[in-house]
C-alpha cells in the first residue's frame, strides 16, 4: 500500500514538474476577469497574458496559469476588461497647457469668471499674460457676449487672453488688444473683431483670436514638458491609452519626439499637423513619421467656426440671428488645391466642419478629388450639422465621419434655437453617419469637453449627459448601440489612425493597451455605467495608473 502511494505521489510530482518546466515565461497575467476582446467577433476571454509590450494570447484563467510562468499578475476578480480607450479627436498639449491657466469650464456667469481670474492673479502674481478657458455664455443666464470693461478696471497692468469653451471665441482686455494691434473696424477673412457703439467689446471670433494668440509668449521647453505630463496623467487616470491631438505645429512634435525617445512620455499619440506653411515645409523634410508611439501622417485643416459661438457656417440664417450664417475660415480654392497635394502625398486630410454649408463645401471638394471609393481615409471633424442630401458622401467616397457624442449632449440644451425644428433633425446624427461607411470614431474634443470616456460612451448609447437628461434620450434614432460604440472608442479610433493592425483590440500581438473597469459597459443601466471606476490602466504592458 505504501509502495503504491509512493509511486502515486512520484507520478502527480513529475507530472507538477513537466508542467513547469514546459511553463513559458511572460511578464504579465491577468485572470478571472470579463475581457472584451473587441476583435472581429467580439468575442469574450477570461484571461490574458502579455509580454514585451504585446498581447501573447487570450484563454480560460485555468489554461494560461498552466502554460505561462509570468513575473506579475493581476487578479481582475470579476471586473472587465477592454482594449485601452483612444480618443479620435482631442487637444492633449492645448488641454494640458490649460491646466496651468485659469480654469473658466462650468461657471454660470461673467461675474463668476471674474472671480475666477482675481484668485488666479493673486496666486500668480509675477504672471504678465493671464491666460485661460471654458466659459460658455449659453450656461449664464444673461446669454449675450461679456464685455472687456470689468477686465480693463481689474486689470489694467495685465494682458488677459480668455478662450471660449470651443476655442473659437475669446475676450480680451484692452492692454492686449493693444499689444496686437488690434482696432475697431479691423475686418479679416474668417473672423470678426466685434464692437459696440464703434468700441471693441474685447470680444473676438474664430480667424480674428489669432490676432492676439500669436503674440502670447510661447511656452518654454520645461512648460511644455509640464503640460504633456500633466495631460498624460490624466488620460491614464480616465483609461485613455492613445490620443489623436488634432492640428499641432512642428516643433510641439519635435517634442513629443523627444519625451518619447527618452520614455518621459508614454501616450501613444496621432498627430495631426496644423495646415500652417511651415509644417508643410517641415513635412516635406520629414515625411511620414511612425514609431510604436508617434504617427504624423495627416493634416488638420479648419472648415468654419463653431456653432456655441455663431461662427459654424449655415446654408440658410441661424434661428436666433436673422441675416447671419455664420462664415468659411478660407476660401473654397485654399481647400481645392490643397486637397490635391494631399492625395498626391498619400496623405490623410481632416477638415473641420461643424454648420451644413461647411460640411457641403468640404465634402464636394473631397469627392472630387477622391473621384469615388477609396482607403485614404480622409475625415470631417466634427459633422454635426449634415444636409438630409449630404449624408451620401461619406458612404460613396469612404469619407470618416469623427464625431464627438458629448458635443450632443452639451449642446442639446440651446442647439435647436441655433438652428431651428428641421435642421437640429439632421444634427449630431450619429447613427444616420455610421451606416454610410459601417464605422465611426468617437472622441471628445477635450477640453472642449471632458476628457473622460466613459461621458463618450453614455452620450453615444443614452444620449444623456452626466445629469441623467433628458430621461429618454436626446433624439435617440441617433444613438449607437453599446458595441458599436466600444468599437468606437477603440478598433474604429485605431482605423481611423490606420493602426487597427496595432492596437484597438486584444488580439494576439497587439500593443498590450489595456483598461479594467469596475463596470459591465455591455450590460449594465446607465447610472450605474455613469459612475464606472477605472480600476487599472496598462500601457505597453505596463501599469501606469491603479485605482487606490
Amino acid at each position: 500500500m505504501k509502495k503504491k502511494y509512493f509511486l502515486t505521489s512520484l507520478s502527480f510530482l513529475v507530472s507538477i514538474a513537466t508542467i513547469f518546466a514546459q511553463q513559458k515565461n511572460a511578464d504579465l497575467l491577468i485572470f478571472n476577469a470579463n475581457i472584451y476582446t473587441v476583435d472581429n467577433q467580439f468575442s469574450s476571454k477570461e484571461a490574458v497574458v502579455i509580454n514585451n509590450g504585446k498581447i501573447v494570447t487570450t484563454g480560460t484563467s485555468k489554461e494560461l496559469k498552466q502554460n505561462y510562468k509570468t513575473k506579475n499578475q493581476i487578479d481582475a476578480k470579476g471586473a472587465f476588461v477592454y482594449p485601452g480607450f483612444i480618443d479620435a479627436h482631442s487637444h492633449f498639449y492645448g488641454y494640458g497647457l490649460g491646466l496651468n491657466a485659469v480654469n473658466l469650464v462650468g461657471t454660470k456667469s461673467w461675474e463668476e469668471c471674474l472671480e475666477r481670474i482675481k484668485k488666479f492673479v493673486k496666486e500668480n502674481p509675477k504672471t504678465k499674460w493671464i491666460t485661460g478657458r471654458g466659459w460658455d455664455q449659453n450656461d449664464w443666464e444673461n446669454k449675450q457676449y461679456p464685455n472687456k470693461t470689468e477686465l480693463d478696471k481689474l486689470f489694467p497692468k495685465k494682458f488677459i487672453y480668455l478662450s471660449r469653451i470651443d476655442g473659437h471665441a475669446a475676450i480680451c482686455n484692452e492692454k492686449a488688444l493693444k499689444e496686437a494691434n488690434v482696432k475697431a473696424g479691423k475686418t479679416l477673412t474668417g473672423g470678426t473683431v466685434e464692437t459696440q457703439n464703434g468700441e471693441l467689446t474685447g470680444i473676438l471670433i474664430d480667424n480674428a483670436c489669432d490676432l492676439v494668440s500669436e503674440v502670447v509668449p510661447a511656452p518654454n521647453d520645461k512648460e511644455i514638458e509640464k503640460a504633456f505630463l500633466a495631460a498624460e496623467k490624466n488620460c491614464f487616470a480616465v483609461g485613455l491609452t492613445s490620443v489623436s491631438d488634432c492640428g499641432l505645429d512642428y516643433p510641439t512634435v519635435e517634442a513629443i519626439e523627444k519625451m518619447h525617445t527618452a520614455n518621459r512620455l508614454k501616450m501613444r499619440m496621432y498627430v495631426m499637423l496644423s495646415d500652417a506653411p511651415k509644417n508643410f515645409s517641415f513635412f516635406t523634410r520629414r515625411g511620414i513619421i511612425s514609431t510604436d508611439r508617434l504617427t504624423v501622417r495627416g493634416f488638420k485643416f479648419y472648415g468654419d467656426g463653431a456653432l456655441g459661438s455663431r461662427g459654424a457656417c449655415l446654408q440658410h440664417d441661424y434661428e436666433d440671428r436673422a441675416g447671419w450664417n455664420g462664415f468659411m475660415l478660407k476660401n473654397p480654392t485654399y481647400f481645392d488645391s490643397l486637397a490635391i497635394l494631399m492625395k498626391k502625398n498619400n496623405l490623410q486630410m481632416c477638415t473641420h466642419a461643424i454648420g451644413d454649408s461647411a460640411n457641403f463645401a468640404i465634402l464636394r471638394t473631397y469627392a472630387k478629388v477622391l473621384g469615388g471609393k477609396n482607403d485614404l481615409r480622409w475625415r470631417i471633424e466634427h459633422a454635426q450639422v449634415i444636409d438630409p442630401e449630404d449624408f451620401k458622401f461619406f458612404g460613396v467616397y469612404n469619407i470618416v465621419p469623427s464625431v464627438q457624442p458629448t458635443h450632443a449632449t452639451s449642446d442639446m440644451y440651446w442647439a435647436e434655437k441655433r438652428l431651428g425644428e428641421k435642421r437640429i433633425k439632421t444634427a449630431y446624427a450619429n447613427k444616420q453617419l455610421l451606416k454610410e461607411n459601417g464605422w465611426i470614431p468617437l472622441g471628445t474634443d477635450f477640453p472642449v469637453e471632458d476628457i473622460e470616456p466613459i461621458k463618450t460612451f453614455t452620450a453615444a448609447v443614452f444620449r444623456q449627459d452626466a445629469n441623467s437628461f433628458p430621461e429618454n434620450g436626446f433624439q435617440m434614432e441617433n444613438a449607437l448601440s453599446r458595441e458599436e460604440a466600444i468599437r468606437g472608442m477603440t478598433i474604429w479610433a485605431a482605423k481611423a489612425q490606420f493602426e487597427e493592425n496595432q492596437k484597438g483590440s486584444i488580439e494576439m500581438g497587439k500593443v498590450a493597451d489595456l483598461v479594467i473597469l469596475d463596470a459591465d459597459l455591455m450590460k449594465d443601466g446607465f447610472e450605474k455605467i455613469k459612475n464606472t471606476k477605472i480600476l487599472y490602466t496598462i500601457s505597453n504592458g505596463e501599469l501606469v495608473f491603479k485605482n487606490k
